[in-house]
C-alpha cells in the first residue's frame, strides 16, 4: 500500500458522494481516486484503479454492496467499508459474511470516517460503536453453540490443501492473499472454497472462517 491511502466511493446519491468525497479528503493522505453508482461500476472500478480501500453503499440499484463485496475482495487487494444508514443484524452479518472489512452507518462523524479508511487501509478492521456490540453477542452466542455441538464436519475428509485454505480463512484472508500465501492461483483457491462449503455445510465466509478455528483448536487439544 502507498503512502496515501487510495479511496473509490460507491453510492447511488451523488449528493453522497461529493459529500463523502469531500469530507476525507480534508485529510491529505487521502486520495479520492474514483467513484461509481452501483455495485457493478464499483467492481469494474475496482478492478481498473487497484484502490486501497473502497467505501461501499449497501443499497444501490440493480447490483448491491453486498454483492460488490464479495466480488471485490475476491478480485482485488482492495479492502471494503459497508457505509450505510442501515444497522440490520441480516445486513451487517451479510456483509461481513462478503468479506467487508468495515461497517459504518452514514450517522458517523468525518473524523470517525477517516480513522476508519486509516484503520482499514492498514489492515485493521472497523465496526461502528452502534452495531459492534450486537454483532460480538451474535459470535459469542454462535461460538458457544459450536463449542456445545461439536464441528458438523469430519475434518478427515478434508484434503491437505481444502485444510491449509480452511486455516487461512480462519484468519479472515482474502481468496487473492490465501492464493498468495500458498503460491496457488485465485482461481484454484475458489474451487477449494467452493469444496469446503459443501463439505462443511458453511452458509457464509465467516461461518467457514469459524469452522476453521474450531478445527485449529480441535488439532492443537490432540
Amino acid at each position: 500500500m502507498s503512502e496515501t491511502v487510495r479511496v473509490l466511493i460507491a453510492d447511488d446519491h451523488e449528493t453522497v458522494r461529493s459529500g463523502v468525497a469531500a469530507i476525507i479528503a480534508t485529510d491529505p493522505q487521502i486520495e479520492v481516486v474514483g467513484q461509481a453508482e452501483n455495485g457493478f461500476d464499483a467492481v469494474t472500478e475496482c478492478v481498473r484503479l487497484q484502490p486501497d480501500v473502497a467505501l461501499v453503499d449497501i443499497r444501490m440499484p440493480g447490483t448491491d454492496g453486498v454483492w460488490a463485496t464479495e466480488r471485490i475482495t475476491n478480485e482485488t487487494a482492495t479492502r471494503v467499508i459497508i457505509l450505510t444508514t442501515y444497522d440490520s443484524d441480516d445486513l451487517v452479518a451479510r456483509a461481513l459474511a462478503a468479506g467487508a472489512h468495515g461497517y459504518l452507518l452514514k450517522s458517523a462523524s468525518g473524523t470517525e470516517l477517516i480513522h476508519a479508511v486509516h484503520h482499514v487501509a492498514a489492515h485493521r478492521h472497523v465496526l461502528d460503536p452502534a452495531i459492534a456490540g450486537t454483532v460480538i453477542a451474535g459470535l459469542n452466542a454462535r461460538q458457544q453453540d459450536t463449542y456445545m455441538t461439536g464441528l458438523p464436519f469430519d475434518a478427515a475428509h478434508f484434503t491437505t490443501r481444502e485444510c491449509d485454505v480452511l486455516d487461512l480463512l480462519a484468519d479472515g484472508l482474502t481468496n487473492q492473499a490465501i492464493g498468495e500465501q500458498l503460491n496457488i492461483s485465485v482461481t484454484t483457491v475458489k474451487t477449494h472454497v467452493g469444496a469446503l462449503y459443501s463439505k462443511t455445510g458453511a452458509e457464509s465466509r465467516v461461518q467457514l472462517g469459524q469452522f476453521g478455528l474450531q478445527a485449529r483448536q480441535r488439532r492443537r487439544a490432540i
